[in-house]
């Protein structure tokens, strides 16, 4: 409460430096949305009197976008296709790569195939979502391959850093940091992300926003 309290009061100091209206977005990271900067830029000069509010690693996110307490909400595979009253928009189909050190052998090829894997570590779990749980079990399944359980994709990345072993991401954790060789994995599923927003929002601007988000991608 303390940490949304905070936020409107930002808010409204912004609102005082000459901003009329405020649409809040929910991402879970940056990366989600790597083109936002330049859709604020072309959204600016569409609305320069209207703020785009970014709440990044928003733990009860959906709670607050179902609240009306943020207008437009990011969502991964099935997360809110049972909500009738919210609007869709499609943003982007998410490729699945084999995340490593730029040093390991298998960061010279072009595309990773599951028996590439054999003998390796593969880190699994962190918070997955169904369809990649589904590539990670079906991994450990096929081929003689050694596992770890991982608390989330920050832990997930330090034990790939320390030599630990290698991991199945979907593209849009890529913080294009380069510090990681990201190599498309060989497989039919992708992760379809979205954006969400009530159908009782008819603000014009909001509209406007998500016009500038499809123009962009």
């Amino acid at each position: 409460f303390r940490g949304g309290l905070n936020k409107e009061i930002e808010q409204g100091q912004n609102f005082s430096m000459g901003y009329k209206e405020d649409i809040k977005i929910s991402l879970t990271r940056r990366a989600a949305m790597y083109f936002l900067p330049e859709i604020i830029r072309e959204f600016t000069k569409i609305r320069p009197q209207s703020s785009i509010s970014p709440w990044f690693f928003t733990p009860n996110a959906l709670e607050l976008f179902l609240r009306n307490e943020i207008d437009i909400f990011y969502g991964i595979g099935d997360q809110c296709k049972r909500i009738s009253e919210l609007n869709e928009y499609p943003l982007y189909e998410s490729r699945l790569y084999l995340v490593t050190k730029k040093d390991d052998p298998l960061a010279q090829q072009e595309l990773i195939h599951m028996e590439d894997l054999k003998g390796r570590t593969l880190m699994v779990g962190g918070g997955s979502p169904p369809q990649l749980r589904a590539i990670q079990q079906r991994i450990i399944n096929t081929i003689p391959i050694q596992y770890i359980n991982s608390h989330d994709h920050e832990t997930t990345l330090t034990n790939i850093a320390s030599d630990k072993g290698v991991c199945i991401s979907p593209g849009f954790l890529n913080n294009h940091s380069h510090e990681f060789a990201w190599i498309p994995f060989d497989c039919v599923e992708t992760l379809p992300c979205y954006l969400y927003t009530h159908k009782n929002n008819n603000r014009p601007e909001i509209k406007e926003l998500l016009n500038t988000i499809t123009v962009v991608y």
